[in-house]
């Protein structure tokens, strides 16, 4: 009797959506965060406002420079992001999120909020707030430790605007350590079910890294129903070694995964000028057309 697949879906030879050439330089762990930090902003800089949310969004390595994703986010410029929403359950993370708040110069019309509790719980106020409309470029930052992040926050943020450009997802797989992760959630099952979505979650301790990122990308296609969703590798330090994460990068957007391709290429350098900018994201025009359509 032939052996079933562990999971249907996963294809039997897995390899990325997308195969982007001359990406010689990798993003190592402590640059993750300029990683979405670029990305945002070239997207911002063509689409002129936008929306973020970060459920996890305190500093886990305040001392390492460039670490820190919101403070990145926050500071970013030209200021085109309006909305802020920045979570995190830890209240000695909640202060450093109003401090960093407070320190920020006034903008019209922008607003940071701060919110302190589960994520999982918070997601619900934050959609239903109003300032996340069909035609608001939103983006969400799941940089979660492990599993942190249910499987139905990740639902309700992709049905948040079903039927037009859904909310864009960065979402962080620990691949470095999910193996030793997922031997000791057999003590509690209620975790690794409550992060996956389904109780098959033991059956990825035999699959590698790459595929366990590829059949993730696979479930926010088919199930979640993003056009797009690749795996982008987070590597231990800045000459290689082991992959740490595999950034999730979930759109409805064509163009946007160039524009991500684009964001790896230079999260190791500073950060474009203006007028570079404005060269190089010519092709890219089609994301603000998106929004003006909506």
């Amino acid at each position: 009797m032939a052996q079933l697949p562990l999971f249907p879906s996963l294809p039997d030879h897995p390899a990325p959506e997308f195969l982007f050439k001359n990406i010689r330089n990798p993003v190592w762990t402590e640059n993750k965060a300029r990683l979405v930090a670029n990305y945002l902003r070239y997207f911002v800089y063509i689409t002129k406002h936008g929306c973020y949310i970060d459920g996890f969004a305190g500093p886990r390595t305040p001392d390492v420079a460039d670490s820190w994703a919101a403070k990145l986010v926050v500071e970013s410029e030209p200021k085109f992001l309006r909305d802020f929403y920045l979570c995190d359950l830890d209240s000695r993370k909640v202060e450093r999120l109003e401090d960093l708040r407070d320190h920020q110069p006034h903008v019209p019309k922008r607003s940071i909020n701060i919110l302190e509790g589960d994520f999982n719980n918070l997601v619900h106020a934050i959609l239903a707030s109003g300032n996340i409309t069909l035609s608001t470029a939103t983006f969400c930052l799941i940089d979660q430790f492990t599993a942190e992040c249910h499987w139905r926050t990740v639902e309700a943020l992709a049905r948040h605007k079903a039927g037009t450009n859904k909310i864009e997802i960065f979402y962080f797989l620990a691949s470095g350590w999910l193996d030793r992760a997922l031997s000791g959630f057999t003590r509690n099952i209620q975790i690794p079910e409550l992060w996956w979505g389904r109780s098959d979650w033991h059956a990825l301790r035999q699959l590698k890294s790459l595929n366990r990122a590829l059949l993730l990308c696979d479930r926010f296609k088919k199930e979640l129903g993003y056009k797009f969703a690749h795996p982008w590798a987070i590597m231990e330090r800045s000459d290689g070694g082991r992959v740490m994460f595999h950034m999730i990068h979930a759109t409805d957007h064509a163009e946007a995964p160039k524009l991500m391709a684009r964001a790896y290429r230079n999260a190791n350098l500073p950060p474009d000028a203006r007028e570079q900018l404005n060269f190089a994201l010519e092709e890219f025009s089609g994301l603000a057309d998106a929004y003006r359509s909506t």
